[in-house]
């Protein structure tokens, strides 16, 4: 396989990583309005079944984020330089925000969590989302950065 080959491969790989994200992107974020127009919350088998979907789309969302864009971040391998320099002013914020995540879906991730927490679901969501807000836009700056560098 030559270079050009092997350069091709990699832009295609990178080109359906970009759409596999945005798939489970897109999917959370609708399971994020559905849960946001249940408000107020109060239980209910209904809403409990909902925010455990939420939060498996969140989990998958983000893991998905990391195994598939931001793993070369992490290693090292990105070869054009202006996605390596984008990615590398994003990461941390990116890593930051998956903390966030991680959090907020150890909270509400079993019918047991959501009992305990159900009252704080309102304003946690909200931060949540805010965070969702900023997360993507520094997805979208990467992802443009890795489209435009083809």
């Amino acid at each position: 396989m030559t270079e050009a080959d092997a350069r091709v491969e990699r832009r295609a790989g990178s080109q359906k990583a970009i759409l596999q994200l945005v798939e489970h992107r897109t999917e959370m974020l609708s399971l994020y309005g559905e849960m946001a127009s249940h408000r107020p919350f109060k239980e209910s088998t209904d809403l409990l079944t909902l925010l455990q979907r939420f939060c498996q789309a969140l989990v998958d969302y983000t893991a998905d984020a990391h195994f598939r864009l931001y793993r070369y971040i992490e290693n090292n391998t990105e070869r054009r330089a202006n996605v390596a320099s984008m990615a590398n002013k994003i990461y941390p914020v990116i890593t930051q925000s998956t903390q966030r995540i991680l959090d907020f879906n150890d909270r509400y991730d079993t019918p047991e969590h959501c009992s305990e927490s159900l009252s704080s679901l309102e304003s946690d969501l909200s931060r949540l989302g805010e965070l969702l807000a900023d997360r993507i836009e520094n997805e979208d700056r990467l992802i443009e950065a890795m489209r435009s560098s083809r």
